[in-house]
């Protein structure tokens, strides 16, 4: 929840001046709030979708008596491609659940958006050894929702909660690690979509360790949080990932 219409609009041009032709490396998106999504649209749309188009959150339901909700079908019909869905500050703040977050990814499979799925634990879990049994509960309750193959194009961010906005980040060994028993996971329910489906790293990324956190066999780009505010940083990270 940052930036005025006219901030994003300048991001928004920045990063295609930026970026120009990196699309033909490395996939690139965007998400901003709701109500910059049409304008930010605009602007990718003339760098010939060098750039694709993301929101940060979409309704289980597809229309109806939902005030102030937004549906999968009004995202879709904007232009938008991916969705991040399950975001650790809307799982903790607001009170999501699995469940919810489920049926969530079912309504973007179902207008064939990409969801991006956030998993990950809370500092107090990782102490107490739990990271493994956290992560893949919520991966199961999509596979029992949605079934093994609804993840073939779709994107797990795992984001452990405790390097989300302080600084900490895992250390790549710490990521590898996790990225590693979510493919090892969904391998036991197909082998294709463990080694297809793509798993990025989201916690405190930045120019300085996104090198490091690229190189891990299992890890395939980043959900950048805070620093995709500033539009350095960003264009840094983004390069990183394309060279």
């Amino acid at each position: 929840m940052h930036g005025t219409l006219n901030w994003s609009q300048a991001m928004a041009e920045t990063l295609t001046m930026e970026l120009d032709g990196i699309g033909e490396r490395v996939c690139v998106a965007v998400c901003p709030t709701y109500l910059h999504l049409q304008t930010v649209g605009r602007v990718l749309q003339r760098s010939k979708d060098t750039i694709s188009l993301g929101a940060q959150n979409v309704h289980m339901e597809q229309e109806g008596a939902h005030t102030g909700e937004i549906s999968a079908k009004m995202l879709a019909d904007i232009g938008v491609k991916f969705v991040i869905v399950g975001h650790s500050e809307r799982r903790m703040n607001i009170g999501e659940t699995d469940q919810e977050i489920a049926a969530k990814f079912k309504a973007l499979k179902k207008s064939e958006l990409v969801p991006i799925l956030c998993v990950g634990e809370s500092i107090s879990q990782r102490q107490c050894k739990e990271t493994e049994a956290v992560v893949l509960a919520q991966l199961d309750a999509i596979i029992s929702t949605c079934g093994i193959h609804a993840l073939a194009n779709a994107i797990i961010a795992y984001e452990p909660i405790w390097a989300i906005g302080t600084g900490k980040t895992a250390s790549a060994k710490q990521a590898q690690e996790v990225h590693r028993c979510i493919r090892d996971h969904l391998s036991g329910f197909s082998k294709d979509v463990a080694e297809s489906v793509r798993i990025i790293y989201g916690g405190s990324v930045n120019s300085n360790n996104a090198k490091e956190l690229f190189s891990q066999a299992d890890i395939d780009g980043s959900l950048v949080g805070g620093a995709s505010l500033k539009a350095e940083e960003f264009i840094s990270i983004c390069k990183i990932a394309g060279y």
